[in-house]
């Protein structure tokens, strides 16, 4: 940031009233807010602690939050009967254990859903609840049924607080190429899909993303993760502003990938604090992400795209109208998330976003935000456009000049 003033107190408060307007400009769009943290009613908590004590004939039940190869031999150690009794003892801990195996882990998440819906069933006629708590409970309930429907992957769900969730679409266990989309604010298990302008919900993001990928490239075997398993800002707070929800968030995403079976190359794809979630997750991040792509990104908590300390190829976009521009890009003491990713001082490689609009059009269907997703995602580097028609963004990567 450029200093017109010798004076480093000058400049520190000059810095402090600017994070004032952040503040202002953030909890009117309710940007930084935080949801409410998980309730006492915890379902996965409680399951959690049954599996601790429990057992399978006669055997230890390994720690829940036991590394994946581990948690991958136990449950190969086992028949299908064990492993189904496992589904029905404890659906929301095997739904969400990273290791377990992928059909295991969508069986147990369905028998969860249902588990959930029907205590939302129960709720919409509790008479104790207010009208409001009824009409809550019975949206809940209703994208509860949604995310049972047979066609569905459900790799992870939580139902306490307001949800999380992730969901897969395509074959994940044999894809070449794998792609997370990590969205931002005001994301929950209720509005984690949307009829109405749906490329702004986390399914309708991936499930965009996912027929671009197939277009662009037909015979490569690709999946996307429609990755809504952290708790998003929604509400006025500073657990956001500080970054405590992103760091919570990146741990969870870092173990998503880890645990990723097969050896595909991933891709994330991080709007608004979704990006902040991945530029902290960056340095922690294993070696089989290749790229790190951002939109709307309010800022990765760095000054600069050697700081994330990553291998992967970090990308960033942003359109013309979308409100973050006008968001100052800083941190002081902690505050805020660092630099602006489209800046050429950043040394991010920014791509086009033509034809997107607002905040949260980058994965409309036509705009060229989404087809340069797919070709990253897919590998096609070569068909990405560059922001200002140039090819600086494919610079160095083999291939990626050719047009």
């Amino acid at each position: 940031m450029t200093s017109f003033d010798s004076s480093p107190t000058l400049n520190a408060w000059r810095a402090l009233l600017a994070l004032a307007v952040v503040f202002v400009l953030l909890a009117t769009s309710g940007w930084t807010a935080i949801r409410h943290h998980k309730d006492e009613s915890d379902p996965l908590g409680a399951s959690l602690s049954a599996w601790a004590r429990g057992g399978i004939d006669g055997r230890e039940l390994p720690e829940a939050g036991s590394a994946p190869d581990r948690i991958a031999r136990f449950f190969a150690s086992l028949t299908a009967t064990q492993r189904g009794r496992l589904v029905d003892r404890y659906p929301l801990v095997v739904g969400n254990m990273n290791g377990a195996p992928l059909t295991l882990r969508y069986r147990a998440n369905h028998r969860a859903l249902g588990e959930a819906r029907t205590v939302e069933l129960q709720r919409m006629h509790d008479k104790r609840l207010t009208p409001e708590g009824r009409m809550a409970a019975d949206r809940r309930m209703h994208r509860f049924a949604s995310l049972m429907n047979s066609d569905r992957q459900i790799l992870a769900f939580d139902p306490a607080g307001s949800g999380q969730v992730a969901e897969v679409f395509g074959d994940l266990g044999r894809a070449q190429r794998v792609s997370v989309v990590v969205p931002g604010v005001d994301t929950n298990v209720v509005n984690f899909e949307r009829t109405r302008r749906k490329y702004t919900a986390p399914v309708g993001m991936a499930k965009s993303l996912y027929a671009a990928e197939r277009a662009a490239a037909p015979r490569t075997r690709t999946a996307v993760i429609a990755w809504a398993d952290y708790t998003s800002p929604a509400g006025v707070g500073m657990d956001a502003a500080i970054g405590k929800l992103a760091r919570d968030g990146s741990k969870r995403l870092t173990s998503l990938v880890r645990a990723l079976p097969g050896d595909s190359k991933v891709s994330l794809f991080c709007h608004s604090y979704g990006s902040v979630v991945c530029g902290v997750a960056a340095p922690e991040l294993p070696s089989r992400v290749s790229d790190i792509a951002v939109a709307g990104s309010p800022g990765m908590r760095v000054d600069s795209a050697k700081q994330l300390r990553t291998g992967a190829r970090v990308w960033a976009t942003r359109d013309g109208d979308d409100w973050i521009q006008g968001v100052p890009y800083l941190a002081v003491g902690g505050l805020g998330h660092g630099a602006d990713p489209v800046t050429p001082e950043f040394g991010a490689r920014v791509f086009s976003a033509a034809r997107a609009v607002g905040h949260t059009g980058y994965f409309e269907p036509g705009t060229e935000s989404l087809s340069n997703f797919a070709g990253i995602g897919v590998g096609s580097y070569r068909t990405v456009s560059c922001a200002g028609g140039s090819g600086a963004c494919r610079s160095g990567i083999s291939g990626g000049e050719a047009t």
